[in-house]
C-alpha cells in the first residue's frame, strides 16, 4: 500500500519532523533492534512545577439534569485535552464534583474549558461546555458523566471531541462538534451503524499531521484515522471524523494495535494518550501506561501510569515500526502521587506545538492537571 497524505504535500510532511522533538527516521528504525528506550521526546517541567488547573469549589453552575445548582469542579479537575486557536491554547478538562461517593468514578464528570496565552496560565470558564443534559444521550452519560476528552481540528475550522460516555454501567465512545469550543453538538457513539455501537471501550485520539503550525486531522489514503482502548490498543477509519469503524481481525474481534507487555511499565493496560502525528518516521503515537501489580515492572508502584512512546506503519496501522520499552514521562512530584489515584499518575492527554515549543497536558493522579514542555527542533 502506497503512502498518500490527501491534501497534504512531502513538504508538510517534513515540516512536521522537524517540529517534532524525535531522533532522524534512520536511528529510529535502527532502534528496533536494540529497542526503543531514548528516542522519545524530552520533555521537561517547568522549574518547581506546580498543577496549572485546580479544583474550584466556588464554581457554580445549574444542573439540568438535577436541576440544582452543583458544584461542578469542587472535587477533581483532570485529563485534559488541548488544540489552538487564534494564537492561545485552550484546554478542555474533565471536572468532578462533590456528588456521589467518595472514590475513582464514584461522582459526576463534566467537561470544561480553559484558554491562556501562554500555554502555562489558564483561565476557566465558569461552566462546563459539554455534560449530560436532557438530550438523546442522557442515558449513556448519566449520572457518570463525560469524560477524558481528546481533541482533533479539521481543516474547515470544526472541532471535534471524542469523549467517554459513563453512565455507571458502562462507558462508550461519543464524539461531539464545535466550530468555537464553548457550544457542542453530540453525536453519539463514534461507532453508531456497527457492531461496536455500544462497545464497552473508551479513550480515542484521531491521526493528525502539523501544518502551518498547528495541528490538522490528516486522512491516509483517503480516510481518517484513529486510535482508541483502554487495556489494548485498537484503530477505526472514518470519512467524516463523526462515523467511525474498527478494524477487525475477524468478525466481532477487534484487531490489536498495541498490547500490555509482560515485565514493562505498559503491562496492565496500553491506552491511546494525545492525538498521534503523522511524521516522515512514522506515525508517533504518545500513549498511557499501566503498570501490573504482577508481572510488571519491578521498578516502579503497581498501578502506576506512565507515557509511553511508538511509532507506527502510515500505511499499516496495525504494524508497529517501534515501540519504547521504557516510559518517556512518569510521576515524580508529590503531587502527581497524592490524590484520588494515589498509586502515581501522569495521564498523557493533550499535546500542542505552540510559540517554537511542544506542550503536553496530563492529569496528575485524577485530580489535578499538570503540562511539560519540549523544544521543537
Amino acid at each position: 500500500m502506497t503512502l498518500t497524505a490527501d491534501g497534504l504535500g512531502r513538504r508538510s510532511v517534513l515540516t512536521a519532523m522537524a517540529s517534532l522533538p524525535l531522533l532522524a527516521s534512520a536511528r529510529v528504525l535502527a532502534a528496533e533492534s536494540r529497542g526503543t528506550a531514548g528516542i522519545g521526546p524530552n520533555f521537561q517541567r517547568v522549574a518547581g512545577a506546580q498543577p496549572i488547573l485546580r479544583p474550584d469549589p466556588s464554581a457554580v453552575f445549574h444542573c439540568p439534569m438535577r436541576d440544582a445548582p452543583i458544584r461542578w469542579r469542587a472535587l477533581h479537575t483532570f485529563n485534559p485535552a488541548a488544540i489552538v486557536m487564534d494564537d492561545a491554547v485552550y484546554v478542555i478538562f474533565r471536572a468532578e464534583d462533590d456528588t456521589g461517593i467518595m472514590k475513582v468514578g464514584g461522582h459526576t464528570s463534566r467537561l470544561g474549558l480553559a484558554r491562556s496565552v501562554d500555554g502555562l496560565t489558564f483561565e476557566a470558564l465558569p461552566s462546563p461546555v459539554l455534560f449530560p443534559t436532557k438530550d438523546d444521550q442522557r442515558e449513556a452519560e448519566w449520572d457518570g458523566g463525560c469524560e477524558d476528552p481528546r481533541l482533533a481540528a479539521r481543516d474547515d475550522g470544526t472541532f471535534v471531541c471524542t469523549y467517554t460516555q459513563f453512565n455507571r454501567r458502562t462507558t462508550r465512545i461519543g464524539v461531539a462538534t464545535s466550530r468555537d469550543l464553548m457550544f457542542w453538538h453530540k453525536h453519539g457513539s463514534a461507532f453508531t451503524g456497527t457492531r461496536y455501537e455500544d462497545f464497552r471501550t473508551k479513550s480515542a485520539a484521531v491521526v493528525h499531521e502539523v501544518r502551518d503550525g498547528r495541528m490538522v486531522a490528516v486522512r491516509l489514503n483517503g480516510r481518517y484515522w484513529m486510535l482508541f482502548g483502554e487495556g489494548a490498543i485498537h484503530a477505526a477509519h472514518s470519512d467524516d471524523l463523526v462515523r467511525w469503524t474498527p478494524l477487525e481481525a475477524s468478525p466481532g474481534v477487534l484487531k490489536i494495535v498495541m498490547a500490555p507487555r509482560k515485565g514493562r511499565f505498559d503491562s496492565s493496560l496500553a491506552e491511546v494518550g494525545p492525538p498521534p502525528i503523522l511524521t516522515e518516521a512514522g506515525i508517533v503515537v504518545l500513549y498511557n501506561g499501566r503498570n501490573a501489580r504482577e508481572g510488571g515492572d519491578r521498578s516502579r508502584s503497581p498501578f502506576e501510569y506512565a507515557g509511553g512512546m511508538a511509532v507506527l506503519d502510515p500505511a499499516d496501522l496495525t504494524h508497529v515500526l517501534s515501540r519504547a520499552d521504557e516510559p518517556f514521562f512518569s510521576p515524580a512530584l508529590p503531587w502527581e502521587r497524592t490524590g484520588q489515584y494515589q498509586a502515581g499518575t501522569t495521564f498523557i492527554e493533550g499535546l500542542v506545538p505552540f510559540r517554537g515549543e511542544w506542550f503536553l497536558y496530563y492529569g496528575s493522579a485524577d485530580s489535578l492537571v499538570g503540562v511539560a514542555r519540549a523544544r521543537a527542533i
